[in-house]
């Protein structure tokens, strides 16, 4: 998010998000860049409830207006996926020892992954849209099913072993998912520690 600090000749702090989700901090001329840190570390959940209901409403209008991706930019996507995936799936293969199938890249309307039975992966292309690590992380996600077909506790270890942070992952795909199927051109990164 961005941070802006405008200085006039008001008597106290104030703060406000706007519906672009930046972050306005006005204050008297005089304040100090330790008051104005002090005073955004005070209002963190404010900050962070509020940005979250922005970022909501939003998508919710891109929703509303219909502006999903158009087909050309999902055929962009797949045809993008078909380089960049499979290379992926081979890498943490060899990292978790296991073997699989055929690769399908989809535009699939409520999944972002899955594995079949017989060892068949098939991702999401609009994964592409997401930062890496949460590729990355359907990726080992499809992969560990491979061993476990169930969300079991031996499922979630062996993820654990490859991706130490994947619940900060997971939190991101559930609270910024639905952004990727549409035209939001500010999706959010993805920083380690920082979704818990």
């Amino acid at each position: 998010m961005n941070i802006r600090v405008i200085k006039s000749g008001r008597r106290t702090i104030s703060i406000e998000v706007t519906p672009e989700c930046d972050v306005i901090v006005r204050a008297p001329y005089l304040t100090s860049r330790r008051e104005i840190a002090r005073f955004l570390d005070d209002k963190t959940d404010w900050i962070n409830r509020t940005v979250r209901r922005m970022e909501k409403r939003r998508i919710e209008s891109a929703i509303d207006r219909g502006d999903r991706l158009s087909d050309a930019d999902v055929y962009e996507l797949s045809e993008q996926a078909k380089d960049v995936i499979p290379p992926k799936v081979k890498h943490y293969a060899s990292m978790l020892g296991v073997d699989y199938g055929r690769i399908t890249i989809r535009n699939q309307k409520t999944r972002w992954g899955s594995c079949s039975s017989k060892h068949n992966l098939n991702f999401n292309c609009l994964l592409l849209r997401a930062p890496e690590e949460i590729l990355d992380y359907v990726v080992v996600h499809e992969l560990c099913h491979i061993r476990h077909m169930d969300h079991s506790k031996a499922f979630w270890n062996e993820v654990e072993k490859i991706l130490p942070d994947y619940r900060d992952r997971r939190k991101w795909l559930k609270d910024h998912g639905d952004r990727l199927y549409y035209n939001d051109s500010n999706i959010p990164g993805y920083t380690y520690g920082g979704n818990r």
